[in-house]
């Protein structure tokens, strides 16, 4: 019963997924959660060598190799973004789950440093790449088609409050969270549901640097976020996979739009 339950509730057979930035470590992984609990996944990315491994992990530990494919695409590009789209439709019949998961820094430095050009690229790989653009086109899609589909975008903790030496990084992830809940209000009439997921600190390529030393040890900047994080650790990449599953799923969240969920072990719950 117990079972049948949850099948019914977070089940996502039948529907397709296309995940972008999914040649990257944390956005293959939700990926693999999608794949998991029964979708078809597409993961997009500009570099191919990246998404084949991807695949051949996510194939292996679902144990199909029909379910889990790639489009190479360029999302700064608006006829690739339409090309990926049109392929990867072809790809399963349709397209009903979008995770807007690319995204990125670039360095870290003081205002008075700040260079225009890194704020510039950031901004856009992050705002229009990693958000605006591809909920643009498959938004026309899915108008047209009549297709009732879900959409997360990926923010993060300083889309609450900025991060230091992270102007640009910061302002993209803020502009984030209010574009979901622009998203949300005008798609919510076709039946299209917008969220967002804003990670803790979890240790990535991107970032392990910054909070890591290289034996291992925190950093000044990691133990400043572990002394504001009430659980004391930092997050690991799967505790992000429920939060997927739960707002991509109809059944469990049909009636949820608009919302940025936190995943931070209680970041944004510090207080003295």
């Amino acid at each position: 019963m117990c079972n049948s339950y949850l099948m019914n509730m977070f089940s996502l057979e039948g529907r397709t997924a296309v995940v972008t930035g999914g040649g990257g470590v944390l956005c293959s992984l939700m990926g693999e959660a999608l794949a998991a609990a029964g979708a078809n996944v597409i993961l997009w990315d500009i570099r191919q060598e990246a998404l084949d491994e991807k695949v051949a992990k996510i194939r292996k530990a679902i144990k199909n190799d029909e379910r889990v494919n790639s489009v190479q695409v360029n999302l700064m590009d608006e006829e690739s973004i339409k090309a990926a789209i049109e392929k990867s439709v072809k790809l399963y019949g349709q397209v009903d789950i979008l995770i807007n998961g690319a995204g990125g820094n670039r360095g870290k430095s003081t205002l008075q440093e700040v260079k225009a050009e890194d704020v510039e690229f950031v901004l856009k790989l992050n705002l229009l790449a990693g958000c605006i653009l591809p909920i643009k086109h498959f938004s026309k899609y899915w108008i047209e088609k009549k297709i009732k589909a879900s959409v997360i975008n990926i923010a993060s903790m300083s889309s609450y409050n900025p991060l230091s030496g992270v102007y640009a990084y910061s302002a993209a992830k803020a502009a984030v969270m209010n574009q979901t809940v622009a998203q949300a209000k005008e798609l919510a009439p076709f039946g299209i549901r917008v969220n967002a997921i804003a990670p803790g600190f979890l240790i990535a390529d991107q970032n392990r640097a910054l909070l890591l030393n290289p034996d291992g040890s925190l950093t000044a900047r990691g133990q400043a976020v572990i002394a504001h994080t009430p659980y004391g650790r930092f997050g690991e990449a799967h505790e992000l996979c429920g939060a997927v599953i739960f707002l991509m799923s109809n059944q469990a969240a049909g009636f949820v739009s608009g919302i940025t969920l936190p995943v931070d072990g209680g970041y944004l719950a510090f207080n003295i």
